[in-house]
């Protein structure tokens, strides 16, 4: 029987690892985050195994769930992923799509043999395993059955920040996300840093970031800012400004895309407690990044989120669900191939389609009159 290999060559997305285990917030630095973060940072959300196959008809994973039960670390509140009680599932992708699924019944420890395909398709010797995230298991090993298995070529790696539409809430697998979906266009080793329920500008988190090997870095939160930590568009403003100021301590030449919130109908034009709403708190976001770009900050751009995906394409009003994802994953796909993102690398800063969709931005805030730094004011774009 073949030697069991080592998991870590093939694992990738992986921010941190805490005692073998994939987790997305630094595990010596806990104690200054909030406690929502530290919780969603447990689970490996976006990790998974790619190996590059030669003549394998099936792929062995040994692996060790969170809970000593079977049980999984916790819930992972998305609706649309099911419950820990369901069988785990180990998603077998390439870049093209979804060559097939393999369930077994949790438990504390197991092996799961994952059939690989039998073809000379060239896109399919890179093939991707995506794991049961809700489970956050612990890779243990793998190994080929018949032929053999090596980690696949490291690939440009793309930090995204964001709350739970970044964690992919509402798509039906890990792999429909919108980060995984342009990461597998791209060829990205994405790194998913999604907290759901947080993301309202931590200094912390934007500490963290600063910290991680980054050839790429996405940013696309605010949508939380509205009620769940309420802020007004002078603080979100400020708020944006010191979060990047810190990301670019880290990374001041990495190319940095910021998402702004995609539509959320029952918010737009609704106060919120500080009297905000969340048509006024996209428009302070905005401004933020375009006040930098205009600091000369020639390696940042800005994609508005309002007219990215309509309101048909979200699942309850807040998350899109995988129309939706995949629609955002287009436009996110779009905006970093004019920062000069390929599947080659990443080069230098293109200066097309979503460079001239920011200047019709840019004089739309201008014909409106209003400085978020100043008085909120309702804006309409």
């Amino acid at each position: 029987m073949t030697t069991w290999l080592d998991p870590r060559p093939f694992l990738r997305g992986v921010a941190w690892l805490d005692e073998g285990r994939p987790v997305r917030a630094d595990p010596a630095d806990r104690g200054r985050l909030p406690w929502d973060v530290c919780e969603r940072a447990a689970l490996p959300i976006g990790v998974r195994l790619e190996f590059i196959a030669e003549g394998a008809a099936a792929v062995e994973i040994r692996y060790r769930a969170a809970g000593s039960d079977g049980t999984a670390h916790g819930d992972s509140g998305d609706p649309a992923r099911g419950r820990t009680a369901l069988p785990d599932c180990f998603a077998l992708w390439h870049s093209g799509g979804r060559v097939g699924e393999t369930y077994v019944e949790p438990a504390a420890e197991a092996v799961v043999t994952v059939p690989l395909p039998a073809t000379e398709d060239a896109r399919l010797r890179r093939l991707i395993v995506h794991p049961p995230e809700s489970r956050s298991p612990e890779f243990l090993g793998l190994r080929a059955v018949g032929g053999r298995i090596a980690p696949a070529p490291a690939q440009p790696r793309w930090l995204v920040h964001g709350d739970s539409i970044t964690e992919g809430w509402w798509s039906t697998r890990p792999a429909h996300s919108w980060p995984a979906r342009v990461g597998r266009s791209l060829g990205l080793d994405t790194v998913n840093l999604g907290y759901a329920g947080s993301a309202h500008g931590e200094p912390a988190v934007a500490e963290q970031l600063a910290t991680l090997p980054a050839d790429l870095i996405t940013l696309a939160f605010g949508t939380n800012c509205w009620t769940d930590v309420p802020s007004s568009p002078p603080l979100l403003y400020e708020t944006v400004r010191a979060f990047l100021t810190v990301v670019r301590q880290g990374h001041p030449r990495t190319p940095l895309l910021v998402v702004s919130p995609v539509v959320r109908p029952e918010a737009e034009h609704v106060p919120n407690r500080l009297g905000a709403t969340f048509a006024e708190l996209r428009t302070a976001l905005e401004r933020a990044v375009t006040d930098r770009i205009g600091d000369a900050d020639t390696r940042l751009a800005l994609l508005p989120g309002r007219d990215v995906i309509g309101p048909g394409q979200l699942a309850d009003g807040v998350h899109p669900h995988d129309e939706g994802h995949a629609a955002l994953a287009v436009a996110v796909g779009e905006a970093l191939r004019s920062l000069g993102v390929c599947a080659a690398g990443v080069s230098g800063v293109a200066r097309v389609p979503w460079r001239r969709r920011l200047l019709h931005h840019e004089q739309a805030l201008a014909q409106s009159g209003r400085d978020p730094r100043q008085q909120p004011g309702d804006v309409h774009l």
